[in-house]
């Protein structure tokens, strides 16, 4: 088969096809519940609001509007997860095509993808890092729009002010994308002089700020619980030295590890490493700060405060890596080689599900080989035996009362955890250990 550009696109289908198929399908056959944060997306789900104790509210709407027309069904929380992945993967297939001009090159971006474990083995748990993803892909797509464009598009501004939103209202992590996106333009404006400033970029703050007033608002309403949670678990409240030291080491070392596999399947590509590089090349340079900044910012942000960031918070970090290496890389590229890199990356590309699958299968102490739906059963049981209304609440940790939430028929709203003041505040109500369900 020739590889022009519409076969090369037909590869793609197949190849986003068969990962949506593959990795919903192996999780769903090999796990007897959902993961944590699924769970506890669909406990706050359960009871919307415009944040939560823990994140912004996005996380939370996307599973409660699969639950309103799917229900209890595992496979589908599986499927949405997928389907956020492949839309970032749609992104960063068309920017790579607008950057490279070619549409194998374009092709690899998106395959050397798999060989990250962002984007496969953790993309069953449906969270906040996977909620970024098409939203972080889209912000750099709309970025490059407004970069290459002569005259500014009002649409795109608009377009990159929502995505933005959106990506905050995932996880506030996403700050570091767009402070990447403004030092870029600040660099071009003001350092470069290859752009002149815009009134109409105003119009991606202004669609940015509205989008986000109701969640500030809550944040103000619930004394910024979910920034207060954010900063304990990046080790904010143990002010040791060692740490400005400790986590910075860990966090690099950890990001050179993830990698490996990445770099690996480019070994297999080229022919040799280019001694020098064009920096003043216009697309090189958005690809190094879209691509590169953000991790340092991250870096310098835990050396400065002695944070430890944890491994799956960089999920979309590395989504343009494929793009900017084979940019990078591209007149090294020795298509001679294709056979040996089509053969890692179909290694890798079936590796990880085969590993997923074994993993869920003999390791028994997971959460998701808990009894979410035998429990609630039982629960049901036991409440219908005294009453007979529905159960309409429950309280409790979001683990164990969002599974009941989540597996009761009646979908009661998970209302937080015990406390007299709600227990008080229901007609009816039962206890069982920590966890409590009324009417």
């Amino acid at each position: 088969m020739a590889l022009n550009k519409r076969n090369i696109k037909n590869i793609f289908y197949i190849f986003v096809t068969s990962h949506l198929i593959l990795w919903t399908l192996i999780p769903t056959l090999t796990n007897s519940n959902l993961p944590l944060d699924v769970i506890e997306a669909l406990a706050w789900g359960s009871n919307l609001d415009w944040g939560f104790n823990k994140h912004p509210p996005l996380s939370a709407f996307f599973p409660e509007v699969f639950f309103q027309i799917f229900g209890s069904q595992d496979w589908a929380y599986y499927l949405l997860s997928q389907i956020f992945v492949i839309v970032s993967f749609f992104v960063v297939f068309k920017l790579s095509e607008e950057i490279l001009n070619n549409s194998l090159l374009s092709l690899f971006s998106v395959f050397l993808l798999e060989a990250i474990y962002f984007y496969n083995f953790t993309t069953p748990e449906f969270n906040v890092n996977v909620c970024q993803l098409p939203f972080w892909s889209l912000t750099v797509y709309y970025t490059w729009k407004i970069f290459k464009s002569n005259k500014i598009n009002t649409y795109d501004c608009l377009i990159l002010g929502t995505v933005a939103a959106l990506g905050i209202l995932s996880k506030y992590l996403f700050i570091y994308l767009l402070f990447t996106i403004d030092l870029f333009f600040a660099y071009l404006i003001f350092i470069k002089k290859s752009k002149k400033f815009d009134f109409k970029y105003l119009l991606s703050l202004e669609i940015f700020i509205v989008i986000l007033i109701p969640h500030i608002v809550w944040l103000f309403n619930n004394d910024f619980i979910t920034i207060k949670y954010g900063f304990a678990r990046a080790g904010l409240d143990d002010g040791q030295i060692l740490n400005h030291i400790k986590y910075p080491l860990i966090f690099t070392l950890k990001q050179i590890g993830i990698l490996i596999p990445f770099l690996f399947l480019i070994w297999l590509l080229i022919k040799k490493i280019p001694k020098k590089f064009n920096f003043s090349d216009d697309k090189l340079l958005f690809l190094i700060f879209i691509n590169i900044i953000p991790i340092i910012l991250v870096f310098l942000t835990s050396v400065i405060t002695g944070s430890k960031i944890r491994t799956m918070w960089m999920t979309p970090f590395y989504l343009f890596f494929g793009t900017l290496f084979m940019y990078l890389l591209k007149n090294q590229i020795n298509l001679k080689k294709m056979k040996s890199f089509l053969i890692g990356f179909v290694f890798l590309f079936l590796l990880t599900p085969i590993l997923y699958g074994y993993i869920s299968i003999t390791k028994t102490d997971k959460r998701t080989d808990y009894p979410g739906r035998d429990i609630a059963v039982k629960v049901q049981m036991v409440w219908h035996e005294q009453h007979n209304e529905p159960i309409k609440y429950v309280l409790g940790d979001e683990w164990v009362a969002g599974n009941l939430s989540y597996h009761i028929n009646s979908r009661p709203i998970w209302k937080g955890f015990v406390t007299e003041q709600k227990l008080n505040s229901f007609e009816k109500y039962m206890c069982i250990d920590k966890i409590c369900v009324g009417s």
